[in-house]
């Protein structure tokens, strides 16, 4: 996918697809909760002259290294980053949307609950 917001809606989709996940809007910006905590920052819908389009996710295992390898990633801001959470714009040379997915989902089964992650491995969306 070349576009960003493709890449965007896809990441998007799939994580509303996983158990209890629902849309919030906090501060203006789209994140996906499970329960009440937020286990995907997709920003703003539009970049702007103040904000870049990004994404951000918790990583615990490899997956943490191989992000912040992506052009413009870091850890996330806030002190969240030292929590394992990475920031990555979609305007850079992005690794294959599998890998994407991959890293919503390991980022849900950091912050979801264990009865949500459960039903996930009993019923898995992908």
């Amino acid at each position: 996918m070349s576009d960003w917001h493709d890449v965007r809606e896809e990441l998007r989709a799939f994580a509303l697809r996983l158990p209890e996940a629902h849309e919030d809007h906090p501060w203006g910006e789209t994140v996906i909760k499970a329960n009440k905590k937020v286990f995907l920052f997709l920003g703003i819908d539009e970049q702007t002259e103040k904000w870049d389009s990004m994404f951000s996710v918790k990583l615990v295992s490899e997956a943490h290294g191989h992000a912040l390898t992506v052009e413009g990633a870091a850890p996330t801001g806030h002190g969240l980053g030292r929590a394992g959470w990475v920031t990555v714009p979609f305007l850079s040379e992005l690794p294959e949307t599998e890998v994407l997915l991959d890293w919503v989902e390991e980022s849900y089964r950091a912050i979801a609950p264990k009865r949500a992650v459960k039903q996930l491995d009993e019923h898995p969306v992908r």
